[in-house]
């Protein structure tokens, strides 16, 4: 690569990250050399930041800069639901079509028809029940089975939560402090309740580290450290989640912090005293995994901070044994967080703890089936990407498990389980998509602790009913709860409006059914692998799956794939330490390869003949099978610009006959010559004589025929090619050229029993 050539010069297809790319320098190039046709995978993390700051930011300049070419095409792909903030919903939005920045929250109504005509050229909703039957074929997903499990806070934990909660309401009401100290309190206040409410750990390392809300110069800033390390952000550089435990310590230098400073060393020194058996949450947790696991199942737990994670695995590992239990957390890069999940997933009984740094971004239903919430998100969006990734297309089991563990008696744990939870959870069974709380569940959470922490006599180690929340949140509550209604009731007419009607899937789906005709199903597939493997001196067995052993194969095979065993299945989903093949997994290409090479060369005897002649009882005329390779042009044009693509087409060709009497068969013969097999042995010379009788016969007598039937093919794929670009409502021109003559693959001649060659 030259030093003034960048990988988008070089390269015309390209998988990039979209932070890879946002940065002020790598944006400029990408935009210079982007293609026609960009898809932006996780949409939602481009939305516009009103605040401006930060990667987030970023990354939707990138993509404006990519939509400001009227000329190129743009897909937005989500499946997580936007954060409930109509703004950066609209700002997607903007980029399709920026007339839709200020489109009105409410598209119901007669006066909206022509609005929603228009958003539907361009927005389209699928949900599961969309894609569950499609085609006469079936996409299986699991079903969730939702669980709860409790736990109580034993004695020693229930003092220290109420000493927490009385220092924490002490620093809040001291009305000596100036605004930014009693913005840097409440964060610190804040801090102290959540993380003892996640694990003594978490607890003994707040208590003990100073509140980077301190570090701050104004209140403004010191919120904004305070949100990011306290409360669960979707949006912005944090998406990912925080998962470092937060400070409580603050530090100021008044003399009667002495008396705070030491006051937190005891409160951190009782938190560590209560590791192991007198946490009842942690004891109660390890006999809700066991269930888990007794039942089959390999559980994912999510939990909110690092030194939660740390600690659970500590004891997880020493009561589960014969079971792998491994932790991730933001601690580590994201690839050697993949490496780890892959590590774990080779031992048959495991157990994932991680942070949120896994709720989104990998899949993980390969090698678990259930999710536990140790910790109780804040934002219920936040549990939708923890549960979807186990439930997710490709599952194996058919039935996933969530957990929902809280205390029964820390009124923190209940607020957030009845007033966001339990309602989001509710919403989703009824429409079967979720809908984000309107506005920002954060405010909500505040909302409720405040109340906690500045009304007298209430304690977080009580048991709680509901009924008590409505005092926290007064009219909050209820104003939430409404607009939540509302949104969902808006988010149901939606489905009327926006479901299919963008890109209706019917129109292209005659060329789906070509598409796979051409590239083969999954049964075309095994029968390709199994075939050449044992083709290969290899072994193998199928029953409903394929088991290859290549330990007697040619090493040449054995180094191209890379592996001597493996386990494979060619439909999803698929069980653990199985590979799931298609036609254009990394397996197979190298196997087709290998195989495409060995064939070309002389030294080396592959198994596979470009020319060959058989006697077979499956034939009752001479018959010659040609596999063929089309090449075309596809020439685009938009007004005084031409662009053109390269296409090709393999296909089977067949006529009985000599080739000057040549009898053309139908396409569905020739795939089934594929199947037949010999019947007599042939004379090497005598094979030789007959491939070449076809050979010198090529130019005369058969190649005027495959001219004509290029071009007619050429016809056809100009007809696909202007029903898919109408579907999508592309501009300009197009045609088709075939790059003629034609190109012979292979010659394949099949004698009948006692015929005369």
């Amino acid at each position: 690569m030259r030093l003034d050539e960048s990988i988008f010069d070089r390269h015309p297809f390209v998988v990039v990250s979209t932070d890879f790319i946002k940065s002020d320098r790598r944006r400029r190039d990408f935009l210079r050399t982007a293609p026609e046709f960009v898809i932006v995978d996780e949409a939602h993390s481009v939305a516009f930041r009103t605040d401006k700051r930060g990667g987030r930011h970023q990354r939707f300049e990138l993509v404006q800069g990519l939509a400001a070419d009227p000329k190129r095409h743009l897909v937005l792909v989500t499946a997580t639901p936007h954060s409930g903030k109509e703004e950066s919903f609209r700002s997607l939005l903007s980029l399709l079509n920026e007339d839709f920045a200020d489109l009105p929250d409410d598209l119901t109504g007669n006066a909206m028809a022509g609005t929603r005509r228009k958003l539907a050229e361009y927005f389209v909703q699928r949900r599961r029940a969309d894609i569950k039957k499609y085609a006469d074929e079936a996409t299986v997903f699991p079903e969730r089975i939702y669980q709860e499990s409790t736990y109580s806070l034993s004695k020693e934990y229930r003092r220290l939560f109420d000493k927490v909660l009385n220092y924490a309401r002490e620093i809040v009401h001291d009305a000596a402090s100036d605004q930014f100290r009693q913005r840097v309190r409440w964060w610190s206040a804040l801090a102290l309740l959540r993380s003892l409410a996640s694990s003594p750990a978490a607890a003994a390392a707040t208590l003990r580290n100073r509140a980077a809300s301190a570090d701050a110069t104004t209140v403004e800033a010191a919120d904004e450290i305070g949100r990011r390390t306290v409360l669960d952000l979707m949006e912005g550089d944090s998406a990912e989640a925080v998962d470092l435990s937060p400070g409580g310590r603050v530090d100021e230098h008044a003399p009667s912090e002495e008396s705070h400073k030491r006051r937190l060393r005891e409160m951190s020194n009782e938190a560590e005293a209560l590791y192991g058996d007198a946490d009842k949450k942690l004891q109660t947790a390890i006999t809700t995994i066991k269930g888990l696991l007794k039942d089959g199942y390999k559980p994912i737990i999510f939990c909110r901070f690092i030194d939660t994670v740390d600690y659970l695995v500590q004891y997880l590992r020493a009561a589960l044994r014969g079971t792998e239990v491994m932790g991730v957390t933001g601690n580590l890069p994201p690839s050697e967080r993949e490496q780890r999940v892959g590590q774990l997933i080779e031992h048959d009984k495991r157990v994932l703890v991680c942070t949120d740094c896994l709720s989104e971004g990998i899949n993980l239903q390969h090698g678990f089936d259930a999710v536990m919430h140790y910790d109780l998100s804040w934002n219920p969006t936040r549990h939708e990407q923890r549960e979807g990734r186990v439930d997710r297309y490709g599952q194996a089991r058919e039935e996933v498990k969530i957990v929902t563990y809280y205390s029964i008696d820390n009124q923190i744990d209940g607020i957030v389980l009845d007033v966001l939870i339990r309602k989001h959870q509710t919403i989703r069974n009824s429409l079967g998509i979720s809908v984000p709380i309107p506005g920002d569940p954060n405010q909500i959470a505040e909302a409720v602790l405040e109340g906690l922490l500045l009304r007298e006599g209430s304690h977080p180690s009580q048991q709680f009913v509901l009924t008590g929340f409505e005092s926290l949140l007064q009219p909050q509550q209820r104003e939430l709860l409404l607009d939540w209604d509302k949104v969902a009731a808006r988010e149901k007419q939606s489905r009327t409006m926006f479901a299919q009607h963008g890109i209706k899937p019917d129109d292209v789906l005659a060329e789906l059914q070509l598409t796979r005709a051409a590239i083969g199903s999954g049964v075309g597939l095994q029968d390709f692998v199994g075939e050449a493997i044992l083709a290969h001196q290899g072994t193998v067995s199928r029953n409903g799956k394929l088991k290859a052993d290549l330990r007697e194969s040619p090493r040449g095979l054995r180094e191209v794939l890379n592996t001597v065993q493996f386990t494979a299945r060619f439909e999803l989903p698929v069980e653990d330490h199985e590979l799931y093949l298609t036609r254009t997994h990394p397996l197979v290409e190298s196997l087709a390869r290998y195989i495409i090479d060995t064939a070309l060369d002389p030294i080396e005897g592959g198994v596979a003949y470009r020319a060959g002649a058989i006697r077979t009882n499956s034939v009752k005329n001479l018959t010659t099978m040609l596999l063929m390779r089309f090449r075309y042009h596809i020439i685009l044009r938009q007004g005084n610009e031409e662009r053109q693509l390269l296409a090709e087409d393999s296909q089977l060709i067949a006529f009985e006959g000599l080739p000057n009497k040549a009898k053309w068969l139908d396409s569905a013969i020739a795939e089934s010559l594929l199947s037949v097999k010999p019947s007599a042995n042939l004379p090497e010379k005598q094979k030789t004589e007959a491939v070449q009788r076809v050979v010198d016969a090529y130019e005369t007598h058969l190649q005027p025929y495959l001219i004509e039937l290029a071009k007619q093919r050429g016809a056809e794929l100009l007809e696909a090619h202007r029903r898919v670009r109408d579907a999508g409502r592309s501009r300009g021109s197009y045609s088709v050229e075939a790059q003629l003559p034609p190109d012979v693959m292979g010659i394949y001649l099949f004698l009948p029993d006692g015929g005369l060659l």
